[in-house]
């Protein structure tokens, strides 16, 4: 079985012979202390050293990726962000200045740099598709106070500006999907819904915001024959069963320490029923573990959550205060 059937067949919940691993997506800074310490030059030398099963080819990190003539990034209003000036929609309180903002336009996308990365993975499973983190992007523009604020004194306007991003997004799935055809395994968004007690607004503000899009992303995928992994940090326990009906197949990164995320409890209500990628703790075991307390753990984790798992940090930007030899000891334990 090659290494992108294994990571399909877990995320499908079929019967397999081990599972997976994914080292995630380490920040910059830990690169070189990651480089020293397992003797490698490149990332890809890194990932087949450790045995990665999967690798996150995302659109939406290449700087060739948006090509807007005025030179705006995504969702970018012009503001000078050094300057502290208000998020651009700050004081929105109407649809027409939804309307009058300088949203993205799908046209200036361009897929060239990603499709050929895609093409050249190699034997493991492909994790792309717009990152697609309109939660994220809606705090951004109203700012994260003023969001949620607007939730109850502004509805509509919010409704109207989560609808201009989400089509966006909605609109370069379609075209990067259709161009990377079968070279896509995944389909991987992120939105932090959780903090480290629970969700960040009301399950009632969450179902009238954030589910209408978020079922239609997960349709999306799936109907371009993708599976759809949700990357959501913090405790997001409670919206667990909303996931699964709304078709979400597996859930990343399983923030260890957060309220009901530990391996056993979701072992408990959920397992069967979803696949875990993540669930070994970034926040104190990685960090002040021992690599025996890591190998260990990782071995509670298979036998809680497998077969059908992908061990992998619980946050997937290992930092540099992770020890090299933790980051080793957690990939030879997954065996």
């Amino acid at each position: 079985m090659t290494k992108r059937e294994l990571i399909r067949n877990i995320i499908a919940r079929k019967k397999t012979d081990r599972c997976g691993f994914w080292l995630g997506n380490p920040h910059a800074d830990a690169w070189p202390i990651l480089h020293r310490h397992f003797g490698t030059t490149t990332e890809e030398e890194l990932r087949v050293k450790v045995g990665d099963d999967c690798r996150w080819i995302c659109p939406q990190f290449y700087p060739d990726g948006y090509r807007d003539p005025q030179g705006r990034e995504l969702f970018d209003s012009g503001l000078d962000r050094s300057k502290h000036m208000a998020p651009p929609l700050a004081a929105c309180e109407t649809i027409a200045e939804v309307e009058a903002f300088p949203w993205p336009r799908p046209e200036y996308l361009n897929f060239d740099s990603c499709i050929r990365d895609l093409k050249n993975a190699g034997d493991v499973y492909r994790m792309s598709g717009f990152w697609t983190c309109f939660y994220h992007n809606m705090a951004d523009l109203f700012g994260m106070e003023e969001y949620f604020v607007k939730m109850y004194t502004h509805p509509e306007v919010v409704k109207a500006a989560t609808d201009k991003v989400c089509e966006f997004y909605y609109a370069a799935n379609e075209r990067f999907f259709e161009a990377a055809g079968s070279e896509v395994d995944g389909f991987f968004f992120g939105n932090d819904f959780g903090t480290q007690l629970s969700l960040i607004c009301g399950p009632e503000q969450f179902d009238e915001f954030i589910m209408p899009w978020f079922r239609k992303f997960t349709e999306q995928g799936h109907r371009h024959g993708c599976q759809v992994i949700l990357h959501s940090c913090g405790s997001v326990f409670d919206v667990i069963e909303r996931l699964i009906d709304a078709g979400v197949d597996c859930l990343h990164p399983l923030q260890a320490k957060a309220k009901n995320m530990d391996a056993a409890t979701l072992a408990r209500d959920f397992q069967g029923r979803i696949t875990f990628l993540g669930g070994i703790d970034a926040q104190d075991l990685l960090t002040n573990g021992t690599p025996e307390e890591v190998a260990a753990d990782v071995q509670r984790v298979k036998r809680l959550l497998g077969p059908n798992v992908i061990i992998s940090p619980s946050h997937e930007a290992i930092l540099a205060n992770v020890p090299p030899a933790n980051v080793e000891a957690m990939a030879r334990a997954r065996h």
